[in-house]
């Protein structure tokens, strides 16, 4: 690395586990910094050392408490601006709010558009993240999105562990979800199977049919995220119970994991999910179904490369 001492990784209170991480992937130390709350609950950052000329990067996922993680983002990236910091990168493992991207009904907010214009207010110059839900939320931002996909990793496990052959097929639990599990049914050369569902209201999912043969088969379902968990549970069970699937198995990128998705997991008939460590998982979800992978190798890869002035996209592959 040849200007080593100028990268520094700072994180807030998201993921500082991952944030270290990453760190020691890329070989150097995490930023001496505090984020607290004065007693009337507003955040509070202090940083501890230098950053005048140095490339920045801060390390935030902005999951659970959303706004209280979002608005940590938001202060140090102003603290750093103030700070002279060279150039600064927010890495957001997971970019909350995702799924607003775009007007269901009417008078409906674009919250995606509006999390990027403040990211973008607040003074960062580029932005690392992981997965958006809609890949389009890279145009809601006017400085460069560096976009990596957690599904070579996923991909990579399922391979490692002979997820393969005339046994398998992948399936997308919607169809919104189609081109992300044609990808990944691609890497494990297998067929492609696809739930229609219907959502009468959010976070509550129906199965109407399954498109495609599971029959006596291995099933993999794929998203890019889980949060309370009923589409995995009703797609496992659909699987089985009307299609004759064999075993079914879940893979994700995001483990949201809210309200009662882990009394869910625990019930349906998956075999196992696997997830990685863009989101924390606290103790209480750390049940025996649940795989975690851990992102910061390619994390750290890539922030590298942005340092460096290498590309990004070779990370794809």
């Amino acid at each position: 690395m040849s200007r080593g001492t100028s990268l520094k990784i700072f994180t807030a209170n998201s993921n500082p586990e991952l944030a270290e991480e990453i760190a020691r992937n890329v070989g150097v130390p995490l930023g001496s910094a505090k984020v607290s709350k004065f007693s009337d609950g507003e955040i509070s950052v202090d940083i501890y050392e230098t950053v005048r000329g140095s490339d920045v990067f801060i390390v935030q996922s902005t999951c659970a408490p959303v706004n209280t993680h979002l608005m940590e983002l938001l202060i140090m990236v102003d603290a750093f601006k103030r700070a002279s910091a060279g150039e600064i990168t927010a890495v957001i493992p997971y970019y909350g709010y995702a799924r607003q991207d775009r007007k269901v009904k009417a008078r409906d907010p674009i919250t995606a558009k509006l999390i990027a214009d403040l990211i973008t207010s607040a003074g960062a110059d580029r932005v690392l993240t992981m997965d958006l839900h809609a890949a389009q939320i890279q145009g809601f931002f006017n400085i460069p999105v560096d976009h990596l996909v957690g599904m070579p990793i996923l991909a990579r496990y399922y391979i490692e562990r002979d997820f393969c052959g005339d046994d398998l097929v992948v399936v997308s639990p919607d169809l919104g979800s189609v081109t992300r599990a044609r990808n990944f049914a691609h890497k494990l050369n297998a067929p492609l199977a696809i739930i229609d569902k219907r959502r009468p209201k959010a976070n509550v999912a129906e199965v109407m049919n399954i498109i495609g043969d599971v029959r006596g088969k291995r099933c993999i379902l794929i998203d890019d995220l889980i949060d309370t968990g009923g589409t995995f549970e009703q797609g496992a069970f659909a699987l089985i119970e009307r299609g004759g699937a064999k075993e079914v198995y879940a893979c994700s990128t995001h483990g949201v994991l809210s309200g009662p998705a882990i009394e869910r997991l625990e019930r349906s008939p998956i075999k196992e999910l696997v997830i990685t460590n863009t989101i924390p998982l606290s103790p209480e979800k750390r049940i025996d179904k649940i795989k975690v992978l851990s992102v910061a190798p390619l994390f750290a890869e890539a922030i590298e490369r942005i340092f460096e002035g290498l590309p990004v996209s070779t990370l794809f592959e």
